[in-house]
């Protein structure tokens, strides 16, 4: 992730890149004024989310053209309206609680959303279907657990979905979270989804599809959706990242991005 006050060669390639879609920097290394003016100019015209950070979507852009499936403006706007907050608060989550992107590129999982697999909610969900688990998890100890754990990462673990899945499809699904914002598939039914399976295709469908089920999410908590209405990042960390968002210190990443956003979103008006 490239941002203004970022230095190297890297910001030097973005800068070069970023010269071949008509811009005119000079390929200093510095990701100064110029530099984040230049990737907001670039992301407005590709359809993208306008953060001004130049992640992996905003320089696959350059290099490719943009992802069909991939987060846009208008999107977060969307979201913001939805749920009656300022934009500059939504932008701010998806800078900071978003895994950067919603799909894997590239490898056996090319295409595929993003996961993470739970063995121990897999144990929870078969138990709950009538499945006996204690097979499971004698022979398949990194998919079916009392305990959390068996993480491989990355493009691996929607390999470990695929393998959970010829357990007991519907547990699987249930047992991952998703997409941009980690949705675990098992909230499905109180986010207004037909089935898992329906949630799961939703997930795949496209990052937007992805910040739909966060706004769901959120409407579905009103303790929740008070805090990020208010802007108490610290209410909103607590309840959205668990008792240790402190030690990541989501809160004040959160204000931070907040203020900057607002910032940003104030000069453009």
């Amino acid at each position: 992730m490239l941002r203004y006050g970022t230095t190297g060669p890297a910001v030097e390639r973005l800068q070069r890149d970023l010269n071949r879609h008509r811009h005119d920097l000079e390929p200093d290394g510095v990701f100064g004024p110029a530099t984040e003016a230049a990737v907001r100019t670039f992301q407005r015209k590709s359809d993208l989310v306008i953060d001004g950070l130049a992640g992996p979507k905003t320089q696959r852009a350059l290099q490719l053209g943009r992802d069909p499936k991939a987060l846009r403006q208008i999107d977060l706007v969307g979201a913001a309206n939805t749920l009656e907050v300022e934009l500059a608060a939504i932008m701010a989550i998806n800078e900071v609680e978003s895994r950067g992107a919603g799909f894997h590129h590239g490898g056996q999982a090319d295409g595929e959303p993003v996961t993470l697999f739970e063995r121990h909610i897999m144990r929870r969900r078969l138990i709950h279907y009538g499945i006996n688990p204690e097979p499971y998890q004698r022979n398949r100890p990194n998919l079916v657990n009392v305990s959390p754990g068996g993480y491989v990462g990355g493009a691996r673990e929607y390999l470990r979905l695929s393998a959970a899945c010829e357990i007991h499809g519907e547990s699987a699904l249930e047992s991952a979270s998703w997409g941009l914002f980690q949705i675990m598939g098992f909230h499905w039914r109180g986010l207004g989804y037909a089935s898992v399976g329906h949630f799961a295709e939703a997930m795949r469908a496209s990052e937007g599809r992805q910040l739909e089920a966060f706004v769901r999410f959120i409407e579905g908590d009103r303790a929740l959706h008070a805090a990020l209405a208010r802007l108490d990042w610290r209410d909103f960390a607590r309840r959205y990242n668990g008792p240790d968002f402190e030690r990541n210190d989501y809160d004040t990443k959160l204000a931070a991005a907040y203020r900057r956003h607002s910032h940003a979103l104030e000069q453009a008006a």
